[in-house]
């Protein structure tokens, strides 16, 4: 493999339904950054079916050029097209860089991608750059051995180096209407026989009840430190008073406490709100991987040593029990 013959960060804009999911918008913003430190352009890869009005959403987030790929094989996500289509690409601009958003549909064609292509594949990656040195490697970083250490992974000898990356970890750039880029039609000879052997025989999409803890500019977020149903009822009362969001660390997930979809960490989800109010959470680094690139972190311990102290910018050591609801009354005070 002559490595040289590969160029330019390629990202896949996941879209659904004709929406662009914030993660493409994302890795774009992160996309731009990889490829001026190398002189190189920011490719977007748009699948679907009638999706090319979204071309310009790309260009003015970031992306140089979009290689929209319309079909009707596209307009469902299914595993074997979507393969196939980014495979052709791969195989014919050869990318030195390829990110994912480490959504559902990211899962799982990230690795039939690299396998076809025979390189690797660094999965939930918090953290991407460009080393300074002459090499100018690139650097992939994410949690190990349970989150108890960082590691920073190469594919010297492979391309594309590719990374998926999950929601709200990296940040998008402000759309820029003035920016100019080249869209291109980009016809792909599906192997229909293989594609034929699986069907999708029917969508069923679930209604959405409770809001989304990525999406939450204010978090009042609790851990075994809030115990019990009746004390994230305080965090909740908080979180209304504050027109936030309640979220929760692993533990309160795993005691039956709070739902998997408020579990912010590692294992849970990603969030970078603008107040991220720590209730009784200790700060371990597989809750810290999900929380710390908030704009504003406060937290409330009784350990005056707990980790989360770390990485706030506002500590108050004590009985969250105790403080939690002053802070409630205070601000249901303020606003009367």
């Amino acid at each position: 493999m002559n490595l040289t013959e590969y160029k330019d960060v390629y990202v896949f804009a996941e879209q659904r339904d004709g929406k662009l999911q914030n993660v493409a918008l994302e890795l774009l913003g992160k996309a731009r950054e990889l490829a001026d430190a190398n002189q190189e352009k920011v490719v977007a890869m748009l699948l679907g079916k009638d999706v090319k009005p979204l071309a310009q959403t790309l260009i003015e987030h970031g992306a140089d050029r979009v290689l929209v790929v319309d079909h009707d094989l596209l307009k469902d996500y299914m595993t074997e097209p979507y393969t196939e289509a980014i495979t052709a690409i791969t195989t014919e601009f050869k990318p030195s860089i390829m990110l994912i958003g480490a959504t559902t549909i990211g899962r799982d064609l990230g690795p039939r991608v690299s396998a076809r292509n025979r390189t690797g594949l660094t999965a939930d990656a918090t953290k991407l750059e460009i080393s300074d040195d002459e090499a100018h490697e690139f650097r992939m970083t994410r949690p190990a051995f349970g989150g108890n250490l960082m590691a920073t992974i190469l594919c010297k000898n492979h391309r594309p180096q590719m990374s998926t990356v999950r929601p709200g970890v990296m940040q998008k750039m402000a759309a820029d209407a003035s920016r100019k880029g080249e869209v291109v039609d980009y016809k792909v000879d599906f192997d229909v026989k293989k594609i034929s052997r699986v069907k999708l025989v029917k969508t069923v999409k679930e209604e959405k009840t409770v809001a989304d803890i990525s999406e939450a500019k204010i978090l009042v977020s609790g851990g075994r430190g809030v115990g019990t149903k009746d004390g994230f009822a305080k965090l909740e009362a908080l979180a209304k008073e504050l027109g936030g969001e309640v979220s929760s660390s692993r533990a309160m997930v795993d005691a039956g406490v709070m739902d998997q979809s408020r579990q912010v960490g590692q294992t849970g989800k990603t969030v970078r709100p603008n107040l991220y109010l720590a209730c009784g959470i200790s700060g371990a680094i597989q809750h810290l991987a999900g929380m710390e690139e908030s704009e504003l972190i406060v937290a409330i311990n009784k350990d005056k040593f707990a980790p989360i102290f770390s990485v706030a910018d506002l500590g108050i050591v004590g009985d969250l029990h105790k403080i939690v609801p002053m802070l409630t009354e205070r601000l249901r005070t303020m606003q009367r």
